[in-house]
């Protein structure tokens, strides 16, 4: 029996209740039809969402072993740190003790005068302004006009530098001293100390 492509055209529901007795080429046609729509749905319906849970289960996976690469390089040299902290508070205490308490800030405004002196400067203003409250500090700053000559000046800034406590001079200027003052010079600048607070003076000075 001779059979051709047209002949599925003139295929009806009937004709697929009569399959059993189709000839077997139809038989085998519509076997591959139904196994190719088997796999395209099974494909889409199956295999995909599995292929999106897959990429998707990937990508945590990579992202998990990015953090526990992180985590295990910092447990690595978690003694590294240990030791870099406490060299840092080493540090940082060290610091503090530069820092005069408050008992200490006139013997510093002191030693301060004194240093002008010893250097041969004639000291014309020496004014405290007073705290400023920082955040763990406060700053106290202190204006001064001394007169003098240049290697004395010099001598000063080197003996403040040389104070056991921080002190820090800023806005300097030179000028010309009064004309009866022969080759000597003005010097006007501020000096700034800093006070450590603890946190019971902190909040007071917030308040």
């Amino acid at each position: 029996m001779a059979f051709s492509f047209e002949d599925l055209n003139d295929l009806d529901v009937n004709d697929l209740k009569r399959i059993g007795s189709a000839p077997t080429i139809v038989k085998v046609i519509l076997i591959i039809i139904m196994c190719v729509l088997v796999s395209v749905a099974g494909y889409f319906l199956v295999i995909t969402p599995k292929m999106e849970q897959l990429e998707k289960a990937e990508k945590e996976e990579a992202s998990l072993r990015a953090t526990f690469d992180e985590k295990a390089a910092k447990a690595a040299n978690l003694d590294a740190y240990k030791q870099q902290l406490d060299e840092m508070r080493e540090s940082f205490g060290a610091l503090l003790r530069q820092l005069p308490n408050k008992t200490e800030i006139e013997t510093l405004l002191t030693d301060i005068s004194q240093t002008g002196i010893s250097s041969g400067l004639e000291i014309d203003l020496f004014k405290p302004e007073g705290l400023v409250p920082r955040d763990f500090y406060a700053e106290y700053p202190i204006r001064l006009k001394v007169t003098g000559r240049y290697h004395e000046f010099a001598q000063f800034v080197s003996g403040v530098a040389a104070l056991p406590r921080i002190v820090t001079l800023k806005d300097i200027e030179i000028l010309p001293a009064a004309k009866d003052s022969g080759v000597k010079l003005s010097m006007e600048l501020t000096a700034v100390t800093y006070q450590y607070l603890d946190e019971d003076e902190a909040a007071l000075e917030e308040e």
